[in-house]
Protein backbone atom coordinates (compact mmCIF):
# COMPACT_ATOMS: atom_id res chain seq x y z
CA UNK A 1 0.00 0.00 0.00
CA UNK A 2 0.97 3.17 -0.79
CA UNK A 3 2.43 6.03 1.38
CA UNK A 4 0.21 9.07 1.88
CA UNK A 5 1.76 11.99 2.62
CA UNK A 6 -0.06 14.98 2.70
CA UNK A 7 1.28 18.61 3.59
CA UNK A 8 -0.16 21.15 5.43
CA UNK A 9 -0.39 24.13 2.48
CA UNK A 10 2.23 23.48 -0.48
CA UNK A 11 1.80 26.54 -3.27
CA UNK A 12 -0.66 26.07 -6.64
CA UNK A 13 2.32 26.45 -9.08
CA UNK A 14 1.51 25.63 -13.16
CA UNK A 15 3.86 25.71 -15.97
CA UNK A 16 2.04 29.11 -16.72
CA UNK A 17 3.54 30.86 -13.94
CA UNK A 18 7.19 29.10 -15.05
CA UNK A 19 6.72 30.76 -18.42
CA UNK A 20 5.54 33.95 -17.12
CA UNK A 21 8.45 34.03 -15.03
CA UNK A 22 10.59 33.10 -17.63
CA UNK A 23 9.42 35.77 -19.86
CA UNK A 24 9.92 38.17 -16.94
CA UNK A 25 13.45 37.36 -16.67
CA UNK A 26 14.10 37.22 -20.57
CA UNK A 27 12.85 40.74 -20.58
CA UNK A 28 15.59 41.82 -18.96
CA UNK A 29 13.58 43.95 -16.71
CA UNK A 30 13.36 41.70 -13.06
CA UNK A 31 12.74 44.22 -10.27
CA UNK A 32 9.97 46.92 -9.88
CA UNK A 33 8.39 47.59 -13.06
CA UNK A 34 5.74 46.92 -15.81
CA UNK A 35 4.73 43.37 -14.42
CA UNK A 36 4.19 45.10 -11.09
CA UNK A 37 2.63 48.15 -12.07
CA UNK A 38 0.26 45.90 -14.08
CA UNK A 39 -0.63 43.35 -11.03
CA UNK A 40 -1.23 46.79 -9.07
CA UNK A 41 -3.78 47.72 -11.57
CA UNK A 42 -5.36 43.91 -12.11
CA UNK A 43 -5.83 43.97 -8.01
CA UNK A 44 -7.34 47.49 -7.79
CA UNK A 45 -10.08 46.03 -10.59
CA UNK A 46 -10.49 42.85 -8.94
CA UNK A 47 -11.62 44.17 -5.45
CA UNK A 48 -12.91 47.44 -6.51
CA UNK A 49 -10.26 49.98 -5.99
CA UNK A 50 -9.08 53.07 -7.32
CA UNK A 51 -4.98 52.28 -6.31
CA UNK A 52 -3.17 49.14 -5.13
CA UNK A 53 0.87 49.03 -4.47
CA UNK A 54 2.02 45.95 -4.21
CA UNK A 55 5.20 45.06 -1.76
CA UNK A 56 7.13 42.57 -0.74
CA UNK A 57 4.86 41.52 2.77
CA UNK A 58 1.79 41.92 4.25
CA UNK A 59 3.71 42.95 7.09
CA UNK A 60 5.77 45.70 5.32
CA UNK A 61 2.38 46.96 4.03
CA UNK A 62 0.88 47.20 7.24
CA UNK A 63 3.89 49.21 8.29
CA UNK A 64 4.08 51.62 5.79
CA UNK A 65 0.33 52.17 6.46
CA UNK A 66 1.00 53.48 9.51
CA UNK A 67 3.78 55.53 8.58
CA UNK A 68 1.51 56.67 6.05
CA UNK A 69 -1.20 57.80 8.46
CA UNK A 70 1.28 59.21 10.83
CA UNK A 71 1.23 56.77 13.77
CA UNK A 72 4.04 56.72 15.81
CA UNK A 73 4.89 57.24 19.66
CA UNK A 74 2.16 58.35 22.14
CA UNK A 75 -0.41 56.54 19.89
CA UNK A 76 -2.30 53.28 20.70
CA UNK A 77 -4.04 51.09 18.54
CA UNK A 78 -6.04 48.47 19.18
CA UNK A 79 -5.14 44.67 17.61
CA UNK A 80 -6.65 41.26 18.69
CA UNK A 81 -5.02 39.35 21.11
CA UNK A 82 -5.82 36.40 18.90
CA UNK A 83 -3.60 37.07 15.30
CA UNK A 84 -0.52 36.20 14.06
CA UNK A 85 2.65 38.22 15.40
CA UNK A 86 2.72 40.57 12.48
CA UNK A 87 -0.54 42.16 13.28
CA UNK A 88 0.85 43.43 16.47
CA UNK A 89 4.49 43.89 15.57
CA UNK A 90 3.87 46.75 13.05
CA UNK A 91 2.49 48.87 15.63
CA UNK A 92 5.49 48.27 18.56
CA UNK A 93 8.03 49.10 15.30
CA UNK A 94 6.27 52.73 14.17
CA UNK A 95 7.28 53.28 18.31
CA UNK A 96 2.53 53.12 19.17
CA UNK A 97 1.68 51.03 22.10
CA UNK A 98 -0.77 47.96 21.09
CA UNK A 99 -3.86 47.65 23.00
CA UNK A 100 -4.68 44.08 22.38
CA UNK A 101 -8.33 43.13 22.72
CA UNK A 102 -10.01 39.79 23.12
CA UNK A 103 -11.81 37.87 21.33
CA UNK A 104 -15.55 37.64 22.07
CA UNK A 105 -17.23 34.05 23.89
CA UNK A 106 -16.80 31.10 21.73
CA UNK A 107 -15.62 33.57 18.60
CA UNK A 108 -12.01 34.26 16.90
CA UNK A 109 -13.32 37.59 16.17
CA UNK A 110 -12.84 40.44 18.51
CA UNK A 111 -15.12 41.16 21.27
CA UNK A 112 -17.01 44.28 18.90
CA UNK A 113 -19.68 45.11 22.61
CA UNK A 114 -15.75 45.86 24.68
CA UNK A 115 -13.86 47.39 21.92
CA UNK A 116 -15.50 51.47 22.37
CA UNK A 117 -13.88 50.72 26.15
CA UNK A 118 -10.74 50.04 24.48
CA UNK A 119 -11.10 54.01 23.02
CA UNK A 120 -9.16 56.63 23.85
CA UNK A 121 -8.00 60.13 23.08
CA UNK A 122 -4.51 58.16 21.94
CA UNK A 123 -6.09 55.69 19.73
CA UNK A 124 -5.40 56.29 16.24
CA UNK A 125 -6.07 53.01 14.54
CA UNK A 126 -7.79 50.14 14.57
CA UNK A 127 -6.46 46.55 13.13
CA UNK A 128 -9.23 43.84 12.83
CA UNK A 129 -7.88 40.90 11.38
CA UNK A 130 -10.00 38.46 8.60
CA UNK A 131 -8.88 35.32 10.04
CA UNK A 132 -9.04 32.13 8.40
CA UNK A 133 -10.68 34.46 5.33
CA UNK A 134 -13.67 35.74 6.77
CA UNK A 135 -14.34 39.21 6.51
CA UNK A 136 -14.74 40.62 10.43
CA UNK A 137 -17.94 42.40 11.08
CA UNK A 138 -16.89 46.11 10.58
CA UNK A 139 -20.00 47.59 10.50
CA UNK A 140 -19.70 47.06 14.45
CA UNK A 141 -15.98 48.20 14.30
CA UNK A 142 -17.39 51.75 12.37
CA UNK A 143 -20.24 51.88 15.42
CA UNK A 144 -17.50 51.86 17.98
CA UNK A 145 -15.20 53.95 16.35
CA UNK A 146 -18.47 56.98 15.57
CA UNK A 147 -19.55 56.19 19.40
CA UNK A 148 -15.70 57.82 20.70
CA UNK A 149 -15.33 60.24 17.44
CA UNK A 150 -15.60 62.86 20.23
CA UNK A 151 -12.24 61.71 21.48
CA UNK A 152 -10.11 61.46 18.75
CA UNK A 153 -7.28 63.81 17.94
CA UNK A 154 -5.80 63.89 14.44
CA UNK A 155 -2.13 63.47 13.99
CA UNK A 156 -1.57 64.39 10.31
CA UNK A 157 -3.07 65.57 7.73
CA UNK A 158 -5.17 62.47 6.27
CA UNK A 159 -6.25 61.46 9.98
CA UNK A 160 -7.38 64.76 10.35
CA UNK A 161 -9.69 64.70 6.98
CA UNK A 162 -10.62 61.49 7.63
CA UNK A 163 -11.71 62.81 11.24
CA UNK A 164 -11.91 59.23 13.23
CA UNK A 165 -10.03 56.46 13.76
CA UNK A 166 -8.84 54.76 10.94
CA UNK A 167 -9.75 50.90 10.30
CA UNK A 168 -7.10 48.74 8.90
CA UNK A 169 -7.87 45.43 7.70
CA UNK A 170 -5.03 42.51 8.24
CA UNK A 171 -6.23 41.00 5.44
CA UNK A 172 -3.40 38.54 4.47
CA UNK A 173 -5.95 35.80 4.51
CA UNK A 174 -9.03 37.22 3.05
CA UNK A 175 -8.01 37.93 -0.56
CA UNK A 176 -10.89 37.47 -2.85
CA UNK A 177 -13.49 37.54 0.04
CA UNK A 178 -16.56 39.44 0.24
CA UNK A 179 -19.34 40.16 2.56
CA UNK A 180 -22.63 41.75 1.16
CA UNK A 181 -21.35 42.19 -2.14
CA UNK A 182 -18.35 43.72 -1.22
CA UNK A 183 -15.02 42.66 -1.84
CA UNK A 184 -12.33 42.82 0.98
CA UNK A 185 -10.34 45.54 -0.02
CA UNK A 186 -12.92 48.08 -0.22
CA UNK A 187 -14.74 47.71 3.20
CA UNK A 188 -12.18 48.79 5.58
CA UNK A 189 -10.20 51.94 5.37
CA UNK A 190 -6.82 50.22 4.59
CA UNK A 191 -6.22 46.83 3.13
CA UNK A 192 -3.46 44.78 3.74
CA UNK A 193 -2.93 41.73 1.53
CA UNK A 194 -0.09 38.68 2.15
CA UNK A 195 0.82 36.56 -0.79
CA UNK A 196 2.97 34.90 0.89
CA UNK A 197 4.06 31.41 0.03
CA UNK A 198 1.32 29.10 2.03
CA UNK A 199 -1.18 32.18 0.94
CA UNK A 200 -4.51 31.09 -1.67
CA UNK A 201 -2.75 33.76 -4.65
CA UNK A 202 0.88 33.48 -3.88
CA UNK A 203 3.56 35.46 -5.24
CA UNK A 204 6.68 33.35 -3.13
CA UNK A 205 6.57 36.54 -0.93
CA UNK A 206 5.02 39.80 -1.11
CA UNK A 207 1.82 42.08 -0.88
CA UNK A 208 0.03 44.89 -0.98
CA UNK A 209 -2.12 47.64 0.16
CA UNK A 210 -5.23 49.12 -0.94
CA UNK A 211 -7.40 51.58 0.24
CA UNK A 212 -10.96 53.00 -0.25
CA UNK A 213 -10.94 56.94 -1.67
CA UNK A 214 -10.45 59.75 0.69
CA UNK A 215 -13.14 62.76 0.22
CA UNK A 216 -10.35 65.59 -0.05
CA UNK A 217 -7.19 63.49 -0.64
CA UNK A 218 -5.79 62.19 -4.20
CA UNK A 219 -5.40 58.49 -4.24
CA UNK A 220 -2.14 59.48 -6.67
CA UNK A 221 -0.73 61.59 -3.48
CA UNK A 222 -1.52 58.24 -1.16
CA UNK A 223 0.16 55.86 -3.91
CA UNK A 224 3.04 58.07 -4.26
CA UNK A 225 3.41 58.39 -0.30
CA UNK A 226 3.96 54.41 -0.13
CA UNK A 227 6.36 54.63 -2.73
CA UNK A 228 9.00 56.77 -1.62
CA UNK A 229 8.72 54.96 1.62
CA UNK A 230 9.13 51.26 0.24
CA UNK A 231 12.34 52.92 -1.82
CA UNK A 232 14.10 54.67 0.26
CA UNK A 233 12.50 57.84 0.12
CA UNK A 234 13.57 57.80 -3.21
CA UNK A 235 11.86 60.19 -5.97
CA UNK A 236 12.58 57.81 -9.00
CA UNK A 237 11.89 54.10 -9.21
CA UNK A 238 14.07 51.94 -11.47
CA UNK A 239 11.92 51.90 -14.13
CA UNK A 240 12.03 55.56 -14.38
CA UNK A 241 15.58 55.87 -13.82
CA UNK A 242 16.18 53.54 -16.63
CA UNK A 243 14.67 55.66 -19.29
CA UNK A 244 17.58 57.91 -21.30
CA UNK A 245 19.30 60.84 -19.15
CA UNK A 246 16.54 60.32 -16.48
CA UNK A 247 19.18 59.07 -13.74
CA UNK A 248 18.80 62.29 -11.34
CA UNK A 249 16.63 61.85 -8.48
CA UNK A 250 16.49 62.70 -4.85
CA UNK A 251 16.16 60.93 -0.84
CA UNK A 252 13.22 62.88 0.97
CA UNK A 253 13.32 60.59 3.65
CA UNK A 254 15.85 58.01 5.18
CA UNK A 255 12.67 55.56 4.46
CA UNK A 256 13.04 51.49 3.85
CA UNK A 257 13.11 49.09 1.07
CA UNK A 258 10.33 46.75 0.77
CA UNK A 259 9.40 46.77 -2.88
CA UNK A 260 7.96 43.75 -4.92
CA UNK A 261 9.84 42.50 -8.23
CA UNK A 262 8.14 42.20 -11.28
CA UNK A 263 9.46 37.74 -11.03
CA UNK A 264 6.77 38.18 -8.24
CA UNK A 265 4.52 39.98 -9.75
CA UNK A 266 4.71 37.66 -12.83
CA UNK A 267 3.90 34.90 -10.86
CA UNK A 268 0.70 37.04 -9.23
CA UNK A 269 -0.43 37.55 -12.38
CA UNK A 270 -1.05 34.33 -13.86
CA UNK A 271 -1.82 33.03 -9.96
CA UNK A 272 -4.35 36.04 -10.48
CA UNK A 273 -5.63 34.28 -13.82
CA UNK A 274 -6.64 31.33 -12.17
CA UNK A 275 -7.42 32.20 -8.81
CA UNK A 276 -11.93 31.74 -9.43
CA UNK A 277 -11.30 28.32 -10.35
CA UNK A 278 -8.56 27.88 -7.17
CA UNK A 279 -10.99 29.35 -4.73
CA UNK A 280 -14.19 27.32 -6.12
CA UNK A 281 -11.97 24.06 -5.09
CA UNK A 282 -11.59 25.02 -2.32
CA UNK A 283 -14.95 25.80 -1.19
CA UNK A 284 -15.77 22.27 -2.58
CA UNK A 285 -13.13 21.22 -0.17
CA UNK A 286 -14.83 23.13 2.45
CA UNK A 287 -18.53 21.94 1.88
CA UNK A 288 -16.83 18.09 1.76
CA UNK A 289 -15.42 18.89 5.16
CA UNK A 290 -18.44 20.44 6.86
CA UNK A 291 -20.38 17.59 5.56
CA UNK A 292 -18.47 14.83 7.18
CA UNK A 293 -18.12 16.85 10.36
CA UNK A 294 -21.43 17.62 10.87
CA UNK A 295 -21.81 15.13 13.28
CA UNK A 296 -18.72 15.03 14.97
CA UNK A 297 -17.84 16.86 18.65
CA UNK A 298 -16.66 19.63 16.62
CA UNK A 299 -17.39 23.17 16.13
CA UNK A 300 -16.48 24.54 12.88
CA UNK A 301 -16.81 28.03 10.45
CA UNK A 302 -18.94 29.47 8.11
CA UNK A 303 -17.43 30.03 5.16
CA UNK A 304 -20.46 30.94 2.88
CA UNK A 305 -23.76 32.10 3.26
CA UNK A 306 -26.22 34.93 1.84
CA UNK A 307 -24.03 37.49 3.34
CA UNK A 308 -20.56 36.30 2.72
CA UNK A 309 -18.34 34.50 0.81
CA UNK A 310 -14.71 33.93 2.71
CA UNK A 311 -11.71 33.32 0.71
CA UNK A 312 -11.29 30.22 2.10
CA UNK A 313 -8.20 30.25 3.48
CA UNK A 314 -8.19 28.37 6.21
CA UNK A 315 -9.94 25.56 7.35
CA UNK A 316 -10.42 25.65 11.53
CA UNK A 317 -11.83 22.82 13.63
CA UNK A 318 -12.19 23.26 17.67
CA UNK A 319 -12.63 19.40 19.71
CA UNK A 320 -15.10 19.71 22.21
CA UNK A 321 -14.10 19.21 25.91
CA UNK A 322 -10.10 18.49 24.73
CA UNK A 323 -7.13 20.30 26.84
CA UNK A 324 -4.28 21.90 24.95
CA UNK A 325 -2.50 18.00 26.01
CA UNK A 326 -5.01 16.26 24.06
CA UNK A 327 -5.58 18.62 21.16
CA UNK A 328 -1.68 18.59 20.35
CA UNK A 329 -1.63 14.82 20.96
CA UNK A 330 -4.61 14.26 18.04
CA UNK A 331 -2.10 17.05 15.75
CA UNK A 332 0.37 14.21 16.33
CA UNK A 333 -1.47 11.02 15.48
CA UNK A 334 -2.63 13.03 12.43
CA UNK A 335 1.45 13.36 11.89
CA UNK A 336 1.92 9.90 11.85
CA UNK A 337 -1.59 8.76 9.51
CA UNK A 338 0.17 11.11 6.74
CA UNK A 339 -1.21 14.19 7.85
CA UNK A 340 0.06 17.54 8.44
CA UNK A 341 -2.61 19.93 10.86
CA UNK A 342 -1.49 23.28 12.17
CA UNK A 343 -2.33 25.75 14.82
CA UNK A 344 -3.87 29.16 14.04
CA UNK A 345 -3.26 30.45 16.51
CA UNK A 346 -0.89 30.57 19.75
CA UNK A 347 -2.68 33.93 21.13
CA UNK A 348 0.15 37.04 21.15
CA UNK A 349 -0.04 37.19 25.39
CA UNK A 350 1.31 33.76 24.99
CA UNK A 351 4.45 34.52 23.30
CA UNK A 352 7.29 35.60 24.78
CA UNK A 353 7.90 38.91 23.13
CA UNK A 354 4.67 40.24 24.01
CA UNK A 355 4.87 38.71 28.13
CA UNK A 356 8.29 41.05 27.85
CA UNK A 357 5.54 43.86 27.09
CA UNK A 358 3.31 42.87 30.25
CA UNK A 359 0.66 40.93 28.55
CA UNK A 360 -1.14 37.85 29.95
CA UNK A 361 -3.31 35.22 28.65
CA UNK A 362 -5.24 35.56 32.06
CA UNK A 363 -6.72 38.63 30.66
CA UNK A 364 -7.98 36.81 27.69
CA UNK A 365 -9.46 34.22 28.76
CA UNK A 366 -11.93 33.92 25.55
CA UNK A 367 -8.50 33.59 23.26
CA UNK A 368 -7.23 30.95 25.27
CA UNK A 369 -10.17 29.33 25.22
CA UNK A 370 -10.25 29.36 21.29
CA UNK A 371 -6.63 28.35 21.18
CA UNK A 372 -6.63 25.19 23.54
CA UNK A 373 -8.71 22.98 21.22
CA UNK A 374 -7.82 24.65 17.75
CA UNK A 375 -6.82 22.52 15.18
CA UNK A 376 -6.34 23.77 11.64
CA UNK A 377 -6.81 20.71 8.67
CA UNK A 378 -5.09 20.92 5.15
CA UNK A 379 -7.05 23.02 2.63
CA UNK A 380 -5.41 24.09 -0.66
CA UNK A 381 -6.07 23.96 -4.35
CA UNK A 382 -3.93 21.36 -4.62
CA UNK A 383 -5.72 18.57 -2.76
CA UNK A 384 -7.65 15.80 -4.60
CA UNK A 385 -11.10 14.06 -3.57
CA UNK A 386 -9.15 11.37 -2.22
CA UNK A 387 -6.75 13.15 -0.37
CA UNK A 388 -9.79 15.18 1.25
CA UNK A 389 -11.26 11.55 2.12
CA UNK A 390 -8.26 10.64 3.45
CA UNK A 391 -7.76 13.58 5.53
CA UNK A 392 -11.13 13.27 6.68
CA UNK A 393 -10.91 9.44 7.39
CA UNK A 394 -7.37 10.16 9.28
CA UNK A 395 -9.45 13.11 11.23
CA UNK A 396 -12.13 10.99 12.32
CA UNK A 397 -9.90 7.84 13.28
CA UNK A 398 -7.86 10.26 15.60
CA UNK A 399 -10.58 11.86 17.43
CA UNK A 400 -11.54 8.05 18.11
CA UNK A 401 -8.49 7.30 19.38
CA UNK A 402 -8.92 9.76 22.56
CA UNK A 403 -12.35 9.03 23.25
CA UNK A 404 -13.62 12.14 21.41
CA UNK A 405 -16.54 10.94 19.66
Amino acid sequence: MKETNIPFSPPDMSMLEVEEVKEAILSGWITTGPRTKEFEKRISKYVGTNRTVCLNSATAAMELTLHVLGIGPGDEVIVPAYTYTASCSVICHVGATPVMIDCAKDSFEMDYDHLSDLITEKTKAIIAVDLAGIICDYKKIYQAVEEKKNLFKPGNDIQKVVGRITVMADCAHGFGASQNGVMAGAIADFTCYSFHAVKNLTTAEGGAVTWKSIEGIDDEDIYKQYQLLSLHGQTKDALHKNQLGAWEYDIVSPAFKCNMTDIMAAIGLVQLDRYEDMLAWRHKIISRYDGAFKDLPVRILNHNDENHISSGHLYFVRVNNVTEEIRNKIIIKMAKKGVACNVHYKPLPMMTAYMNLGFDIKDYPNAYHQYQNQITLPLYSKLTKDDVDFIINCFKESLEEYGCC
